[in-house]
């Protein structure tokens, strides 16, 4: 990553790993766009990454919603016109779902899909004339689930296996023009992504959640993600369970789906 000034877009910049993704990149010295659905939030996390600045003006926020392409467009056009170029693009922001297939919504599946696949490709293919003038890079954001199943979030694995997939072609085809593509993939991170997971009507999940292993700290989780794309990685695995947990599902997915069924046997009672 160049040690000068860059223009960094991060979407789900409010909050979670993507608050902390924001605070990194600016005490950097890097001009931050914070793109977040949130407004109220959104607000008040860019006031409080301001004041902690000595030029107000590293930090730009936009309100608006990664599944609407009009939007999309509208945020690509004004980085364009206020910094004339994009250095760094985050797709970070991300929903889930806690419910079974046969009682979900197909409305949840399509939600779930629309944000955390179809928004960040839309973005991204948006951005890509910029990132290619600056010889930029995107950061993806997936989870442990874009590799390995998981009971009760389906929708999720689906969204992220997708993400997977589409930018690891996406990656062979731009780096000929230079634009790298950096995959991280966390697992259960201390967010309010799980808290405001969806249920199986598109509300609020109300079950607690199940997991494997402990919570992982956003603030960890982002200054990994900063290492590695420092040293232009193009995947990461934040800790040594997820990536043992990769490796038992390749090389024995009986195994790994016995485990995880009992982990997450509780969803089956949701």
């Amino acid at each position: 990553m160049p040690t000068t000034e860059n223009v960094i877009l991060i979407t789900g910049a409010a909050s979670g790993l993507g608050w902390a993704l924001t605070q990194r990149y600016a005490a950097l010295g890097h001009v931050v766009v914070m793109m977040d659905v949130q407004s109220e939030l959104l607000a008040e996390k860019a006031k409080q990454v301001s004041s902690s600045l000595s030029q107000a003006n590293k930090v730009m926020t936009v309100v608006a919603d990664i599944t609407d392409q009009q939007a999309i467009t509208d945020l690509v056009e004004s980085i364009q016109k206020q910094f004339g170029r994009l250095d760094v693009l985050i797709n970070n922001a991300g929903i889930t779902h806690r419910s079974l297939v046969e009682k979900t919504q197909p409305s949840v599946f399509r939600k779930v899909m629309a944000v955390d696949y179809q928004g960040p490709v839309e973005l991204a293919v948006a951005a890509l004339p910029l990132l290619k003038s600056s010889h930029g890079t995107i950061i993806n954001v997936s989870s442990m689930a874009g590799w390995m199943p998981v009971l009760g979030r389906a929708g999720y694995c689906a969204a992220k296996s997708a993400l997977h997939q589409f930018f690891e072609v996406m990656r062979c085809e731009v780096k000929q023009y230079g634009v790298k593509i950096l995959m991280v993939y966390p697992s259960f991170l201390d967010t309010p992504i799980e808290v405001n997971a969806l249920g199986h009507d598109g509300k609020k999940a109300t079950h607690a959640r199940s997991m494997i292993g402990g919570l992982g700290s956003p603030e960890a989780v982002a200054d990994a993600i900063v290492a590695a794309h420092q040293k232009g990685k193009e995947r990461l695995f934040p800790n040594k369970f997820t990536w043992f947990a990769s490796v038992l599902y390749k090389l024995l997915p009986d195994v790994f789906l016995k485990n995880m069924s009992k982990k997450f046997a509780s969803e089956l009672d949701a």
